[in-house]
Parts: C-alpha cells; structure tokens; sequence
C-alpha cells in the first residue's frame, strides 16, 4: 500500500520550526509563566489576608473569653477572701516546695 506524502512532509523547511517560530513560542512561555507567576501571587496574597483575618478573629475569642474567667475570678475572690486567701498561700507553698527540688 502506497503511502501519499504531504508538500510539507517532502519539504523539510516547513515542518521544521524556524528560529522565528521558537523565539515566538519563548515569548508566549515566558508570558505564560509571568502571568502564572502573577497569578500564584494574588492567590498567596488573598489566602494570607483570609488566615490573618480567621487569626485575629480566634485571637479576639480568646481575648475575651480570657477576660471573662479573669473577672469570674475577682468576682469570687470579693464574694470569698478568706477562701481565695488560703488558696493562693497554698499554690504559693506548693510551687515553693517544688522549686527546692
């Protein structure tokens, strides 16, 4: 069975690409990498303002969930000095004891 062979086949300065054509194809690959470079940039920027917001956000939870146990504190050591007294002189004696050692 015979083959039927293109013009471009039996010409090889049309199948092979010129220097021209593969400083064209550089080019396009070097904007394409330039704008994948840019893309992956805003990309990185927006998930860094996402998690600095979700940070703040759990850093303001803890905040005020730490002040809320703070005044649950005072709030029991007025209803309770005595009590509160003697508590803290025995923390201060345990962690006396275990600092000697």
């Amino acid at each position: 069975m015979v083959k039927a062979v293109s013009n471009d086949e039996m010409n090889p300065a049309k199948s092979n690409p010129t220097t021209e054509d593969l400083s064209r194809q550089v080019d396009a690959l070097k904007a394409d990498i330039s704008r994948l470079t840019e893309t992956l940039g805003d990309y990185g920027r927006t998930k860094s303002r996402e998690y600095q917001g979700e940070a703040r956000r759990r850093a303001n939870e803890i905040r005020d969930e730490a002040q809320g146990r703070v005044d649950d504190i005072e709030a029991y050591v007025r209803q309770n000095p005595a009590q509160a007294l003697g508590i803290a002189a025995g923390v201060g004696l345990l962690i006396g004891l275990f600092s000697r050692r």
